[in-house]
């Protein structure tokens, strides 16, 4: 067969079921030939980035890999930042570009680059197909690297000659692996420790969000009543509803669940991403006591010194912890401050919800709107941005992996080319995204991919006509901030230009209905927020006072 038709037949075998992307000439072949795939779908997008974006969100929601699609030069460097998003927020994805003949690739030639070098830092691998007969352990090769943890992104160049070239090889059969899991003795002593802790603390990584982890975390917290602290993308690894659930952790000053930290004498770190919120803002110390879960071992830094590392499955691990639990008296544990904080954190969430305003909405009331309007098992994508703080302070999720924010590479563009992919993946639940006006504009032009697939999806624009996250930190720093506002279009002729319904909500009090409304609402909808941004400095106020009296 055709090599490329020989690469569409080994995705299959993997089990892909989309390729995003943007065709070009030198990837000519095997767009042809994946157009001939009855199990594969290629959804073509308006910009590589947005086809970059889509695949994550599969990515992140499965955890397996989609593919997305560049042609050589311009085609591949649009990809990149998608890529590197994905790759940081631990998303297994196939990045899958074309190039130029090998037989102008040594040297000067139009559009020609070193695409697989541009890719290696962003990627887990990077490689291109020098002969076609190796296409079957390439793409073997790539998707398990791709799906092992901690997932990522993987990179396959096909130069347009040995695509049409014809091959004998077949491809190979997936054989998947059980991830290793640590010993007896290195948990009974991580488990001694914890024994030995009278007000230990879990903080909640990106690796809790698996469902089995997640699963075997709950029965532990269940059995022990030992609160949860998440990062911005583990929430919903616990149930917001649980008296263990403590919020979520990550933002730059001191806040309620920050104080838990302080408080304790043992930090259990589960699935912990160092990339997400470095150990020098809640271990400035350097003096707590911690132990590291994870499927690979901790990352070397002086605020993170661990005293046993458990390394292996996570939920494997977990489970021997319950096994443990089950088998041993009740642990002594001293939770009161714990559950004072939570009640504390549950009084703020509901001081807004009573909110009536014109003119701007506060984001309190927004988010709290939101959360009432989506259900257990729906879906909010967040961008980058001011919103993406507020999103994680007072949106609180009941089952893992139901609020996307991302929060390593942390690039802005995300959110709608994501809804896009949660609404293919999860077709019969809601699907918000959330965008600050400069992020939402950065990849605009999916609006049109999302009318041509009648998506199902809802996106809330938060509009304060400018930079805002970048304005609250300046502004908080050096006391002023340079000049980052920005002039937006028309929301609704904007929104009527791509066919899409719109909304444009200035009092508080008439939000619901338009979600509602907006939900109900058969393809895409835009629901634009003027948003009181004043909000942000005040938050940043509370806090440091809250530091003063509490800390």
């Amino acid at each position: 067969m055709k090599a490329s038709d020989l690469m569409v037949k080994c995705l299959e075998a993997e089990g892909i079921e989309y390729v995003f992307g943007v065709p070009g000439e030198e990837n000519a072949d095997f767009i042809l030939s994946l157009e001939e795939s009855d199990s594969i779908q290629f959804i073509l997008t308006r910009h590589e980035q947005g086809a970059a974006f889509m695949a994550e969100a599969y990515g992140r929601l499965t955890g397996q890999a989609a593919g997305c699609l560049g042609t050589l030069g311009p085609g591949a460097t649009n990809l990149i930042t998608g890529v590197a998003d994905s790759n940081m927020d631990r998303s297994p994805m196939l990045v899958l570009t074309g190039q130029g003949s090998t037989r102008r690739l040594h040297k000067e030639s139009h559009q020609i680059m070193d695409v697989v070098e541009m890719f290696g830092p962003v990627t887990k691998w990077a490689t291109t197909i020098l002969h076609e007969d190796t296409i079957p352990e390439v793409i073997r090769k790539a998707v398990r690297v791709a799906r092992t943890e901690k997932p990522g992104a993987v990179h396959v160049e096909l130069p347009e000659d040995i695509a049409g070239r014809e091959t004998d090889a077949q491809p190979l059969t997936p054989v998947r692996f059980r991830r290793p899991v640590p010993d007896d003795k290195i948990v009974n002593r991580a488990f001694e420790l914890l024994r030995s802790a009278r007000r230990p603390v879990i903080l909640a990584g990106n690796g809790c969000i698996r469902k089995r982890a997640s699963k075997q975390l709950r029965l532990f917290c269940e059995q022990t009543g030992i609160g949860v602290l998440s990062t911005f993308m583990a929430k919903g690894a616990v149930d917001r509803s649980a008296d263990y659930c403590l919020f979520t952790i990550g933002l730059g000053a001191k806040d309620l669940p920050t104080l838990v930290i302080d408080e304790a004498d043992l930090v259990f770190s589960l699935g912990f991403d160092m990339v997400e919120y470095h150990p020098r803002l809640w271990n400035p110390d350097k003096n707590k006591r911690i132990i590291h879960a994870d499927f690979l071992p901790a990352e070397i830094d002086d605020h993170y010194l661990v005293e046993v590392e458990l390394v292996g499955d996570l939920a494997h691990t977990l489970w021997m912890f319950n096994e443990r639990l089950a088998l041993g008296p009740p642990l002594e544990l001293d939770l009161s401050e714990q559950r004072r904080k939570r009640a504390s954190m549950l009084e703020e969430f509901a001081a807004c919800a009573g909110d009536d305003t014109e003119g701007t909405l506060r984001p309190q009331k927004v988010l709290w709107d939101v959360r009432v309007a989506l259900g257990p098992g729906d879906f909010l994508l967040s961008d980058v941005g001011a919103h993406k703080m507020w999103i994680a302070r007072y949106y609180q999720c009941d089952e893992p992996n139901t609020c996307l924010i991302p929060n390593g590479f942390c690039s802005m563009g995300f959110a709608l080319p994501g809804a896009i992919a949660a609404n293919l993946v999860h077709p019969q639940n809601r699907v918000l995204a959330i965008a600050g006006d400069g992020g939402f504009l950065m990849n605009v032009q999916e609006m049109e991919t999302a009318r041509r697939l009648n998506s199902n999806i809802v996106v809330m624009v938060w509009e304060d006509g400018g930079y805002g996250l970048i304005q609250w930190k300046q502004q908080d720093h050096f006391d002023r901030h340079s000049n980052l506002g920005f002039g937006n279009p028309d929301w609704l002729r904007l929104a009527e230009s791509f066919g899409w319904h719109g909304h444009l909500v200035t009092r508080s009090r008439d939000l619901a209905n338009a979600l509602e409304a907006a939900f109900g609402e058969q393809g895409p909808s835009l629901v634009v927020v003027p948003i009181d941004y004043r909000e942000n400095l005040e938050l940043t106020r509370r806090m440091g006072v809250l530091t003063q009296t509490m800390a």
